[in-house]
């Protein structure tokens, strides 16, 4: 698939100051950390939740928990894919039960990973909220999801894909807008 970048979206630091303003608004509206989990989605979303978790470490002095989950069996689209997806290590090591979950993920779209998320989620337990926070959302949304925290609403065409590099997996960090070709 070809694409050509429009926009340079977040540098690193634009990326970090991000992280630090989701995090205090992460402890902010959860009154603190007592009963604060965090879970990210793999992959991306997995990266960001550790680092909100180190922010919040940091500024808060208390060691966050945080999960990982992997939503492919919980998608409503890997039946109509032509090939099976690869599905990844789920690591929640903590009670969800009566916590306030926020999931963290990179990119929101049309709500169906979160969806996958949510439902993946309750089979682990009963939390006494599930909050979402997101680096971009872009809308186009498909189902009736709204994140909690957004690092940046970015309005998006439908032929324009948002790509999140992160150190972690891509070497480098930086958010760009890209136009591809259909």
């Amino acid at each position: 698939m070809n694409f050509k970048m429009k926009s340079h979206l977040m540098d690193e630091l634009a990326l970090k100051r991000t992280i630090t303003r989701l995090a205090h608004e992460i402890v902010e509206r959860c009154k603190g950390t007592e009963n604060m989990r965090i879970i990210g989605i793999r992959t991306r979303g997995e990266f960001l939740a550790k680092r909100i978790a180190r922010k919040i470490e940091e500024v808060e002095g208390v060691k966050i928990q945080v999960g990982i989950l992997d939503t492919v069996m919980y998608r409503d689209d890997f039946r109509i894919k032509k090939q099976l997806p690869a599905i990844e290590l789920t690591d929640i090591p903590f009670e969800v039960d009566d916590k306030i979950l926020v999931l963290v993920d990179d990119v929101i779209y049309t709500g169906r990973t979160i969806r996958a998320a949510m439902d993946a989620l309750t089979d682990f337990g009963r939390p006494s909220a599930i909050q979402l926070a997101v680096l971009i959302d872009r809308g186009h949304r498909e189902l009736p999801i709204k994140a909690d925290y957004i690092g940046k609403n970015v309005p998006t065409s439908n032929n324009e894909e948002v790509r999140v590099h992160m150190k972690e997996s891509d070497g480098k960090d930086e958010i760009l807008l890209v136009e591809v070709d259909q």
